[in-house]
């Protein structure tokens, strides 16, 4: 056969090869990615995949159940290791052990666990043993059993949130159930390498467990405060039992205040023209609980009217001692440090109150007065939060006036009124 014949027939095979695939590609089913006319921009060339349907929220009834069976007035740790117990009894292969977990993690601040490291301990314990470990390298590479790696992740963190240190039983439960290299594990060694380093780096520590009593709190509060260990700390008024049927006294508060005798020589040194400022509420947070608290302070004085005292020489850090000798200093020496400092007036005393209404903080001011006489000569604004207004009284005890009176005075009050807002 000679080239001319073999070429057509060539040509005839592709054209015939051509044909047959144009007719299988037409009657191909739709998954299949193939040529189509152009669409217009109204279709997505490819559909969207269907939205996974959300998570519930809860877990099964069945669940819920078994947190049910305790009464709530006996609700405490031997009622939650009895509701792990019965999970235990009610499902032998631990079926649905993850959503039963994540319902233990809610229900624990309830039964009073939440720093309970016996009872992490027993909610490890829930797991399979032995099942989620990672066989070889492929499994350690690729998150093995996510979901049960990261629900124990979820149980270290809430242990982290809640300050509980993990012990060796834990990271006994953690190798038999995860295996070493896995996540809750490392999640382990972090706790243990961190907790330890930052356990006491606080210089003031708040006790773990607060009081309930307000008075106590307040009393805690005002003492992390106070950087005066000679402080003194008064309770000016208690609030009254739950049992009481006076409808009157059911607004009685509690009132305590701190006041060191430094604080007290600057109130007594105090102008009577100058005005005083009660000013509040500031929030204090005390681990998991906020105190409220008040304070009573001045503006700060002209710089012509401040009194500038010489420190000894023994005390001055920049030229310590006067030397009889030819020393001159030159001026690359800076004996200035780089600080900003933001000069504020005084503060007097500081108090915290289970009201933030004036009637409460007034009573506050006529105790104040028993340990500090000058202050009843003192006129008193008050700058509360969230009222637009300063209420001035200059003698709690009495009706409230306004201090100027005459038409002569008004310029003057409008001045002092004007620089104590500033």
């Amino acid at each position: 056969m000679s080239w001319v014949p073999a070429v057509l027939l060539g040509r005839g095979l592709t054209r015939g090869w051509g044909g047959l695939c144009s007719t299988a590609l037409s009657q191909a089913p739709r998954s299949l990615h193939v040529s189509t006319p152009a669409r217009s921009s109204e279709t997505a060339l490819v559909p969207r995949p269907p939205e996974p349907p959300e998570r519930p929220a809860k877990a099964p009834a069945r669940y819920e159940e078994l947190f049910q069976q305790v009464p709530r007035g006996a609700r405490g740790p031997q009622g939650f290791l009895l509701a792990l117990q019965s999970f235990r009894q009610h499902s032998v292969r631990r079926r649905g052990h993850v959503d039963f977990i994540y319902l233990a993690l809610r229900k624990m601040q309830e039964y009073g666990v939440q720093r309970d490291l016996a009872a992490y301990n027993a909610l490890l314990d829930v797991f399979p043993k032995e099942v989620f470990r990672p066989r070889n390298i492929f499994q350690r590479i690729f998150i093995h059993y996510p979901r049960q790696q990261e629900c124990g992740v979820t149980v270290l963190e809430q242990m982290e949130k809640n300050g509980v240190m993990p012990n060796k039983e834990t990271e006994f439960l953690l190798m038999q159930i995860f295996g070493r290299k896995s996540h809750p594990m490392l999640k382990y060694v972090r706790m243990r390498l961190w907790f330890a380093r930052f356990k006491n780096v606080n210089p003031f520590p708040v006790p773990r467990d607060l009081p309930q009593d307000p008075v106590e709190l307040a009393t805690l509060g005002l003492r992390h405060m106070e950087p005066d260990l000679s402080a003194r700390v008064t309770v000016y008024q208690t609030p009254l039992p739950s049992d009481s049927t006076d409808a009157a006294d059911l607004a009685q508060t509690h009132i305590v205040g701190i006041q060191s005798p430094d604080q007290q020589a600057a109130l007594a040194r105090h102008s009577p023209a100058r005005p005083v400022f009660v000013e509040g509420p500031f929030a204090l947070w005390l681990r998991d609980k906020c105190v409220h608290y008040h304070i009573l302070r001045a503006d700060l004085l002209p710089p012509e009217e401040r009194e500038v005292e010489e420190p000894p020489e023994e005390w001055n850090l920049y030229y310590p001692m006067k030397l009889d000798v030819d020393y001159a200093r030159s001026g690359w020496d800076d004996y200035e440090f780089d600080i900003d400092e933001v000069e504020e007036g005084p503060v007097f005393a500081m108090c915290v109150a289970g009201a933030h209404d004036q009637v409460t903080l007034a009573k506050w001011i006529q105790g104040l007065q028993e340990t500090n006489p000058a202050l009843a000569q003192i006129p008193v604004l008050f700058r509360l939060a969230g009222s637009t207004r300063e209420v001035l009284t200059s003698r709690p005890s009495e009706p409230s006036q306004h201090p100027c009176q005459g038409q002569e005075k008004d310029d003057a009050c409008r001045r002092r009124q004007q620089q104590g807002q500033s």
